[in-house]
């Protein structure tokens, strides 16, 4: 029964990521930001939280006893131990990368930018990032300080102030470490990529209803590069995570804005809820 547990699970998953994505691509142009937000998110979590929950609950019940009137053996048992297990490993090394990256970013020397305090990386091009974990830290480079004008600097310092409101540093650490787990279900990077430029489209509109969207825009222009190699992209929320087609819609999205209000989330909870579902299956085993 575990095992067919298991097989169900890996079956509504694929086909979960498969329908579920052709849905959100067919209402991606009719949908606003915040609809986006809502849809990819929903089907980005669903799949690996029910593999994990469905992997819970084989592990909490055990290798012996019945489920209702089929013996239970070591099969499905290790199939639950081994993925609970590398999602574990998986999270720790993450957690120790993050923190071996903040230690790098905090050797360098601290500066107060329009009165923000942020570590200064030496290197030439241009970029900024909150990195940490709940409480996120702004992080520059001097090649920041040299390219960009003082309003345009401000437009960064503010769009990045966005990314510390919502502690986009958080929740995508422990999204990606969901990512990197299932990494081999489909249209993973697809969802992955959404959400990070959906990200990007939220903290620009926070921006620009206190700087110029105009300004903003001429900022992202000049900062699409590749982050530093000290920067963990695990713990990292910066402003250049998008490029090509993905560009010009956020620059599109700050010229021409079209919404204000910020996403609700609703539905996307009360869909998550059913990834749940596999705990109500420890009551019948025995």
């Amino acid at each position: 029964m575990h095992l067919l547990m298991i097989l169900s699970a890996l079956s509504l998953v694929w086909l979960c990521r498969t329908y579920g994505y052709r849905w959100l691509e067919s209402n991606r142009n009719q949908w606003t930001w915040a609809q986006r937000w809502q849809g990819n998110l929903l089907v980005f979590l669903w799949s690996p939280l029910l593999l994990l929950m469905t992997a819970i609950a084989v592990l909490w019940m055990g290798p012996q006893g019945h489920m209702v009137w089929v013996q239970e053996g070591w099969w499905s048992y290790g199939l639950a131990i081994g993925f609970v297990g590398m999602a574990v490993g998986l999270n720790l090394r993450l957690i120790i990368e993050g923190w071996a990256s903040l230690q790098r970013i905090h050797a360098c020397p601290q500066t107060q930018i329009q009165g923000h305090w942020a570590y200064q990386v030496d290197h030439v091009l241009p970029y900024a990032a909150q990195v940490g974990f709940w409480q996120s830290e702004l992080v520059i480079t001097q090649g920041l300080l040299q390219t960009l004008s003082a309003e345009q600097l401000t437009s960064v310092l503010v769009h990045e102030q966005a990314h510390q409101q919502y502690r986009d540093t958080f929740w995508f650490f422990w999204w990606g470490w969901l990512r990197r787990l299932t990494d081999w279900l489909p249209h993973s990077t697809e969802l992955w990529q959404e959400l990070l430029l959906l990200r990007e489209l939220r903290a620009d509109q926070w921006a620009a209803q206190q700087v110029d969207p105009l300004v903003l825009a001429e900022s992202l222009l000049l900062m699409v590069n590749p982050s530093p190699a000290d920067f963990s992209e695990s713990i990292c929320a910066a402003m250049q995570t998008a490029t090509g087609h993905r560009l010009s819609e956020r620059i599109d999205a700050l010229l021409a804005p079209r919404e204000t209000a910020p996403p609700a989330y609703s539905w996307t909870w009360s869909g998550l809820l059913v990834t749940a579902a596999p705990l109500l299956t420890i009551p019948f085993h025995y």
